[in-house]
């Protein structure tokens, strides 16, 4: 569970966290974890964003959990509380999946959501 003070903000399942560790150890040794926002895009109005980051910028929320530091971006914040972060792989498809209990509408392809 990653939590910023006393509040849990995100849960990061073990498949998602050996996912990032693996990415981050490709990334190189200059990078410190990895950044989640979101950005207005999408048929539903938002769509997350992550990137591998150097540094944290000023209002960053810093959150680690399984090895893992995840820098929030505090406009995400609200958008993004609770949501459990998983990552699945099958014979179709693999990538992260976000289960966001804030989100009340999403788009059919599941690359956007609304609020």
């Amino acid at each position: 569970m990653l939590a910023v003070g006393d509040s849990k903000m995100i849960t990061l399942t073990e498949r998602a966290a050996e996912r990032v560790r693996t990415l981050m150890a490709r990334a190189g040794d200059n990078m410190v974890g990895l950044r989640l926002g979101v950005t207005s895009k999408g048929c539903s109005g938002m769509s997350y964003k992550m990137e591998y980051v150097s540094e944290a910028q000023p209002h960053d929320e810093v959150a680690e959990d399984r090895g893992v530091k995840i820098l929030i971006d505090p406009l995400a914040t609200m958008f993004i509380l609770g949501t459990e972060i998983d990552y699945v792989e099958d014979t179709l498809q693999s990538g992260f999946v976000f289960n966001n209990p804030n989100a009340r509408n999403l788009c059919g392809c599941g690359e956007s959501f609304s609020v």
